[in-house]
């Protein structure tokens, strides 16, 4: 099984599909982690697209932190992995799980005190 990696240039290849979906004279933002292919100075952002950095551990403000929370908790957790495979393919596993329940995805990443009668 060939391993994929995420980097500078695949957060490269990211950002340049966001821009050419960007609407003539219209600008996107791109709210980012602080992970280091995020933050690196490698990265060349075309004009019509700007990075707006989370702070460091702020959990609240990054709601995919509360999704990777519940695959560990529902399907990763209290596992011993035999092999990179085995890890790959019990991730595979959580994350096919959890696509097929919407409603609990929903669920998970909506905050209360970030919306008031919206159901986003």
């Amino acid at each position: 099984m060939a391993l994929l990696f995420i980097g500078t240039a695949s957060i490269q290849l990211h950002i340049q599909e966001i821009s050419s979906r960007v609407a003539r004279g219209a600008h996107a933002i791109v709210l980012l982690d602080r992970a280091g292919w995020h933050t690196t100075d490698k990265l060349k952002l075309p004009r019509d697209v700007s990075l707006i950095f989370l702070p460091s551990r702020a959990p609240d403000l990054n709601p995919v932190e509360n999704i990777w929370q519940f695959l560990r908790a529902n399907w990763l957790s209290n596992t011993v992995f035999d092999s990179v495979d085995h890890i790959i393919d019990a991730a595979c596993s959580a994350w096919n799980s959890l696509t097929a329940l919407p409603e609990t995805i929903r669920s998970i990443r909506l905050r209360k005190w970030a919306h008031t009668n919206q159901y986003l």
